[in-house]
């Protein structure tokens, strides 16, 4: 028979140590054929492990497993099916088929030059909201691809078409608000967009690499709001931050499809290193006013006196689920709240602008109160008078 399996972890190979907690490459592996090889700990690469046909894989029921190392394996038939996820810490690329079972595939968020690589003509399958690359996931040589990606419990998967082959590309998918996003070192406000009228997602956006002129699509769930960005879902759109002006751009859709629960959107034709970060938006049709809730501009003296001491928003009782979010004059997001009640007091909670919980300083401030319960939105200006001018 061809069919050579050999489960590491209990066997020496040549120039292969087996440790007590990880497998350490020194030398050269090479599976053949149809070989199979199990892994049920930990591997650290320093070798060659890159010459391969036949399946890999990674399982465990009772702990995480990693891969690591100096050297970037290159699997052909790949599958993991491990409880408590599979982390990598050095690029493995893909050159036929990756097969998710179980648990997620997690790379650094911080170094996205560490991730999956699919290669040429490969594939994959079994991808689901639990079943998934956490962080980055790579192609080479391909012009079309669906990225299995996302962020904790949801896969959101980005699908590029290219006008011609991407030698590299990579992308991965932020449940957060880009204007407090937790690797990037800037606030992606979306109070700095090109018109009035753009309405930007302040729930998720996507990283995505590439220089070929692309179409993108990305999808959404009920926990995107989409019926937020406009009256139908034909009013969606993909938005981009662009690298050149730090401003939100209208990416506008050429195919819309699914309803404001789950669906997916997709671009016109524009080069994806362009921007920054991509996310869904639509027309901000939803700024207005509602007849029985009077927003206004409001003015604070956080002196303690009980007297606009915080900051109340009228009306906000009868939306629970809700979003407040508080820029300085030059669009700088200076505090964020979901689910606001009375808390701000002219203390910034969000790092980058001042030091986080130091008062703000006096001036004017713009705010914007999302009723997601009320299917409205609302931006006002904020005069702030601080503690030592009172």
């Amino acid at each position: 028979m061809k069919l050579f399996k050999i489960i590491l972890g209990f066997l020496l190979l040549q120039n292969t140590i087996v440790a007590q907690d990880a497998v350490h490459n020194h030398g050269n592996i090479q599976i053949h054929d149809d070989g199979i090889v199990g892994f049920h700990m930990d591997v650290i690469n320093n070798g060659a492990f890159n010459q391969n046909k036949g399946l890999v894989g990674f399982y465990s029921f009772d702990k995480a497993l990693s891969i690591s190392g100096g050297s970037n394996p290159i699997f052909y038939d790949f599958e993991v099916a491990v409880d408590n996820n599979l982390y990598i810490d050095n690029t493995v690329g893909i050159q036929n088929n990756a097969n998710f079972i179980v648990g997620d595939i997690v790379t650094s968020r911080i170094a996205s030059e560490v991730n999956i690589n699919f290669l040429n003509d490969s594939f994959y399958n079994g991808e689901g909201n639990s079943t998934k690359v956490d962080g980055y996931a790579a192609l080479s040589k391909k012009s079309e691809f669906t990225f299995p990606i996302g962020h904790f419990d949801k896969l959101r998967p980005l699908s590029i078409a290219s006008v011609s082959s991407n030698d590299y590309a990579k992308s991965a998918y932020y449940y957060e608000d880009p204007n407090t996003p937790s690797v990037f070192n800037t606030s992606f406000s979306t109070f700095i967009k090109e018109n009035e009228a753009l309405a930007v997602s302040e729930y998720e956006f996507w990283h995505l690499e590439s220089s070929i002129p692309s179409k993108v699509t990305l999808t959404w769930d009920e926990e995107s709001y989409a019926h937020l960005f406009g009256e139908a879902i034909t009013d969606i759109k993909v938005v981009g931050w662009s690298v050149n002006d730090n401003i939100w751009v209208d990416l506008g859709n050429t195919n819309v499809e699914g309803d404001f629960t789950n669906g997916s959107v997709t671009s016109v034709e524009f080069t994806p290193s362009d921007y920054e970060i991509i996310t869904i938006g639509g027309n901000s049709d939803l700024l207005g006013i509602l007849d029985n809730i009077m927003l206004d501009n409001y003015y604070m003296t956080p002196n303690g006196d009980g007297i606009n001491d915080f900051l109340e928003i009228e009306g906000i009782e009868g939306s629970p689920n809700n979003v407040l979010q508080i820029y300085n004059r030059y669009g700088r997001l200076v505090f964020s709240k979901n689910n606001y009640s009375d808390e701000f007091t002219g203390i910034s909670n969000v790092n980058g602008v001042i030091t986080k919980n130091i008062g703000l300083p006096s001036g004017i401030y713009f705010y914007i109160v999302t009723f997601n319960d009320l299917n409205y939105k609302h931006q006002g200006y904020l005069y702030l008078t601080t503690y030592d001018e009172n």
